[in-house]
């Protein structure tokens, strides 16, 4: 069975290389980080403890240690003289990415590792918020031949996405005049194509024929 590898990769359509890549070295560990908000009420008469208020959730972050050397070449592959060809690649993650939406700005980044239950850690999607490149060994040239670097993702949710799993009104929809399930999953979805997703959660014989007041469930997309 064939080692997985983690894989960073852009979430743009119109990348040029929808497929990212592989990083070198599997880290040997990682963390991740998730800061939740309360306040303290002042209490209105003695108490143990005051009450507490839910202040928001705030960003979880993904620490990676990612480790880099050229000094040795599997058979059969060309030499790699200089180590930053591979660790430019995520250099480029913290730069402006001009095909990212709706505005110039580094790209959204999704980081996958091998197969994983629901839930779980991975895929982690976010941006680079911080890097530091250690290099260690050099050629009697300068070039840096071994490197260590130290990332971090922090998490970027889909505003549309992470209201309509938090908000319950936002996972139904009342059937206006003229709506169709392509408007709607246009509009829930930002993707019109996705409208069997509502006809199935809704167990519709006909999706061509909706009635006007009546309530769709809106399913969230796996």
């Amino acid at each position: 069975m064939a080692l997985a590898k983690l894989t960073i990769k852009k979430v743009n359509p119109r990348d040029t290389d929808p497929q990212g890549f592989k990083v070198l070295f599997n880290p040997n560990s990682y963390s991740i980080n998730k800061t939740v908000t309360w306040g303290q009420q002042e209490p209105l008469s003695a108490t143990n403890a005051p009450m507490l208020t839910f202040g928001g959730g705030g960003s979880r972050t993904l620490t990676l240690e990612l480790f880099f050397d050229v000094t040795l070449t599997a058979g059969g592959e060309r030499p790699v003289t200089d180590v930053r060809t591979l660790t430019n690649r995520i250099v480029a993650l913290t730069r402006i990415d001009q095909n990212a939406q709706p505005r110039p700005r580094p790209p959204t980044c999704e980081v996958s590792w091998g197969q994983q239950p629901k839930d779980s850690d991975f895929p982690f999607v976010g941006v680079v918020s911080n890097l530091v490149q250690r290099f260690t060994l050099f050629r009697n040239t300068g070039e840096p031949i071994r490197a260590t670097l130290t990332v971090t993702f922090t998490e970027f949710l889909d505003p549309v996405a992470d209201r309509r799993d938090t908000d319950p009104e936002l996972t139904t929809r009342v059937v206006k005049s003229g709506d169709t399930l392509s408007s709607i999953a246009g509009d829930v979805y930002r993707d019109p194509t996705r409208w069997r997703a509502i006809a199935e959660a809704n167990e519709l014989d006909d999706p061509r024929n909706l009635a006007v007041g009546a309530t769709l469930r809106i399913p969230k997309l796996m």
